[in-house]
């Protein structure tokens, strides 16, 4: 029987369409020829509907977290939606004290859709995943018609192993313990809101988006007892730290003066009328540990290049109504809170 043919995909000139979507030879050319070929491992290289993956050392539990990535630009100063999408989620499975181990990614592409673009993402999500040590071993692939999507939704599962007796978690915070983030404030929201409102400054403000497990590992070695860690994500410092008061059944008090900012970060916020608490991070680690240990945490996260402005922001206290305030530069206090909705859509 003759096989059909099937016209070689077009990567500089073409679009998806429907075809791709469709279960014959089209969406298994452009799987194999995209996704295979940028991802290309020996689980996802079986073609199977799933992985058989080895398992965990004896005594470790399985982490699994999923994130959805909606970012418009899609492609942004510092990073892409490829990038992000895989740094958020090694990201959070890190800060759960695990060390990654797989993730699995599902596209939805709009008809349209430039293959050069596709293949842009996807070959800057293989250059993620090899970089960080974690391989992509399943996914899945839909099309939907033109207008009823945005271009292109990945959505990443990502696997880890957590040792026996870790427990990092948001209800652990107690009184008197340090506050530490990992670097400057508000990059990758600022880096994204910049791009769309044509923001010009003297160099460009770059996303921080990165995979943080590395720096989380220095900061589980340097404080052994260490509290937790937290990516401030959507809703920047502000929103996690309230979370974690709510969890803890504490207060925090954070110190303005402290809080390390960029300053056209700042300049951009200013401008825009916007609070760096509130902006989205991608390439930054929140930690909480006892004060005493404060200070070799400091210095571990500064002796790491994801960790190099590193700064200790403020303390936990007591406190039944579980506020965020901050000591302000004037010597006053306010309340840092959450947001009632979201101040910057489409950033993650």
């Amino acid at each position: 029987m003759k096989k059909a043919y099937v016209r070689p995909l077009d990567l500089r000139h073409g679009s998806v369409d429907l075809s791709h979507g469709g279960g014959g030879r089209a969406m298994v050319q452009l799987i194999s020829d995209i996704f295979g070929r940028a991802f290309d491992n020996e689980w996802l290289r079986r073609g199977d509907d799933g992985a058989v993956l080895p398992a965990p050392a004896p005594g470790e539990r399985l982490v699994v977290a999923t994130d959805a990535h909606v970012v418009s630009p899609l492609f942004f100063p510092g990073g892409d939606i490829g990038c992000l999408c895989v740094h958020g989620t090694i990201n959070d499975v890190a800060v759960m004290g695990a060390r990654p181990l797989y993730l699995a990614a599902s596209f939805v592409l709009e008809e349209g859709f430039p293959l050069a673009d596709l293949q842009r993402v996807v070959l800057s999500m293989a250059a993620a995943a090899k970089e960080a040590g974690v391989p992509v071993v399943t996914g899945d692939t839909k099309v939907v018609e033109k207008g009823k999507g945005d271009g292109i939704f990945i959505t990443t599962t990502g696997i880890g192993a957590l040792p026996a007796g870790r427990e990092l978690s948001g209800a652990n915070a107690r009184p008197g313990d340090a506050v530490i983030v990992s670097g400057t404030l508000g990059d990758h929201g600022m880096a994204i809101m910049a791009q769309r409102e044509n923001l010009a400054f003297d160099s460009a403000i770059r996303s921080d988006t990165a995979a943080l497990h590395g720096l989380a590992s220095v900061a589980m070695d340097a404080a052994p007892d260490l509290r937790l860690l937290r990516d401030p994500t959507r809703g920047g410092l502000a929103a996690t730290l309230n979370e974690i008061a709510q969890q803890s059944g504490v207060g925090i008090v954070l110190d303005e003066a402290a809080i390390p900012v960029d300053p056209q970060v700042a300049a951009a916020c200013e401008f825009l009328g916007l609070d760096p608490l509130n902006i989205a991070n991608e390439g930054k680690l929140i930690a909480v540990c006892p004060a005493a240990q404060a200070d070799g945490l400091l210095a571990a996260l500064r002796a790491h290049p994801l960790g190099a402005r590193a700064a200790k922001v403020g303390e936990v206290i007591a406190d039944e109504h579980r506020f965020v305030q901050m000591k302000t530069a004037f010597g006053g206090r306010r309340m840092v809170d959450w947001l009632a909705g979201e101040q910057l859509p489409r950033i993650c």
